[in-house]
């Protein structure tokens, strides 16, 4: 997949979980869990032990099902490593232009973490792929979300920190691409458990939710025009 067919593949799927596990056996267990449930789509977060090797397996085994990135990227030689190792797509907690800067050259796509309207602006127009609004939720959440894309309405934001089941549908409703979902979905305990079907039920939930409110918004937006 090219850089943009990535960046299509996600937003149609619409949920990003965020993977953050004891183990890397764990975080390989989640990203089949959440395949069962739909989501083809998984972040490794390089706090995962051994997150490279992690994201090396998923695309080696699944790759071809599962589009697997690597998230909590803090430097231009992390995201290169990342992107040799396998990953199709590389997330950040904070604006970092260089991580901007090596991604693309390779080729990808990135998903720079912001906050404030400057940070916003500036991630975009250094070519984020997609903002990651974080921790959305510190600013109020989907209300935060809408006020931000008032002024700004052609920037792609992806919000994560407080997407859960009960906010999901706002958070699309108030303008996310996708939605990065971290604890609320890749429920480390229910792995630990042995009990892997708790994040396949969850991905198919939260996948109804957007579906549903995506449904909504185009029927809204086709009754205005009528």
């Amino acid at each position: 997949m090219n850089r943009e067919q990535v960046v299509r593949r996600i937003e149609e799927i619409g949920v990003v979980p965020v993977v953050r596990a004891a183990s890397g056996d764990l975080a390989v267990r989640a990203a089949r869990a959440l395949r069962a449930g739909g989501i083809e789509v998984v972040e490794i977060t390089m706090t995962v032990p051994d997150a490279l090797a992690v994201v090396h397996e998923i695309a080696s085994r699944m790759g071809s099902h599962v589009l697997v990135g690597a998230g909590t990227v803090l430097s231009a030689d992390a995201a290169r490593g990342c992107i040799e190792a396998g990953a199709q797509f590389i997330v950040s907690p904070g604006l970092d232009l260089e991580v901007i800067r090596a991604t693309h050259d390779l080729g990808k796509p990135v998903f720079p973490g912001a906050l404030t309207p400057t940070e916003v602006i500036t991630a975009w127009k250094a070519g984020a792929d997609a903002v990651k609004v974080f921790p959305c939720s510190a600013m109020g959440g989907a209300k935060y979300l809408r006020a931000l894309r008032g002024p700004l309405p052609d920037v792609k934001v992806m919000p994560t920190g407080g997407v859960n089941l009960t906010t999901a549908r706002d958070f699309i409703e108030a303008g996310a691409v996708a939605l990065g979902v971290g604890g609320e979905l890749v429920d480390t305990e229910a792995l630990e458990a042995g009990k892997d079907e708790v994040l396949t039920d969850r991905a198919r939930e939260f996948l109804s939710i957007v579906k549903a409110a995506r449904a909504e918004l185009k029927d809204g937006a086709r009754a205005k025009r009528a």
